[in-house]
């Protein structure tokens, strides 16, 4: 179906295909369209931005709502708003169930250090999805008329970070936060530092020379631009210890 994409701050990718910059943390949260079935990936900061995501939606698709739901990795600004997506099918990489389910104080604390309502943060904590479709490998979603390709090619900014690609023209990566373009790429507790630029390759391997590539934070941008970033933080990270 054809997409009118201007009017809600989104930006059209490919035919289909699109993403918003969500206010505060630029985080990026994107949509396929196929004719059976709507893909978001990534669900917002809270319950009250994942609302706001799927009504929004819903508006550029004439009342069809997400009916799958993927999560790039375990960080508050890309899974809190998730729980706002009832009935979606939610798909993310081996391990983050498990995170989803442990980790709950801890996402909230780090939502509230980055400067996340308390109140908001403590309730989508208690509302956490956990995903009920564990991506190992890689997984293909028929959307009707759209084969996108869910792939675990992580650890790197995370011990779980899903990459989800979509064969469009030009062919469209959503590579959450293993790619940044409006900051460092930030490395936390729950990095990987020594696997970040095999995920990289992996992720540009995917991907190819002409694919454009949507970061978690940030402007689009073409395979040197991952490339270059894959070189630095190889250099920053040159010695780490295996993790």
């Amino acid at each position: 179906m054809t997409v009118a994409w201007d009017g809600m701050a989104w930006e059209r990718l490919a035919p289909g295909v699109g993403r918003r910059r969500l206010p505060v943390w630029d985080c990026t949260a994107g949509l396929v369209v196929g004719e059976d079935a709507v893909l978001m990936v990534d669900a917002g900061s809270s319950l009250r931005e994942g609302a706001e995501l799927r009504t929004q939606a819903e508006r550029l698709l004439g009342g069809r709502r997400p009916t799958h739901l993927a999560l790039t990795h375990p960080h508050f600004d890309h899974v809190f708003g998730a729980a706002a997506f009832a009935g979606a099918e939610v798909f993310g990489a081996v391990g983050v169930d498990q995170v989803l389910a442990h980790g709950r104080e801890e996402l909230c604390a780090d939502a509230v250090r980055n400067g996340a309502d308390p109140r908001e943060a403590a309730e989508a904590a208690d509302a956490l999805v956990r995903p009920r479709h564990p991506v190992c490998g890689e997984w293909t979603l028929d959307l009707g008329g759209v084969q996108v390709l869910l792939a675990n090619v992580g650890p790197g900014h995370t011990a779980h970070d899903l990459a989800v690609l979509v064969p469009s023209a030009p062919e469209v990566v959503f590579c959450g936060d293993l790619v940044e373009e409006s900051g460092e790429p930030q490395a936390g507790p729950d990095a990987v530092p020594s696997r970040w630029p095999a995920a990289l390759d992996r992720l540009l391997a995917l991907g190819g020379e002409d694919a454009l590539y949507v970061p978690g934070h940030g402007a689009a941008v073409d395979a040197a631009y991952v490339r270059a970033q894959r070189d630095e933080l190889a250099r920053r990270f040159e010695g780490a210890g295996a993790q």
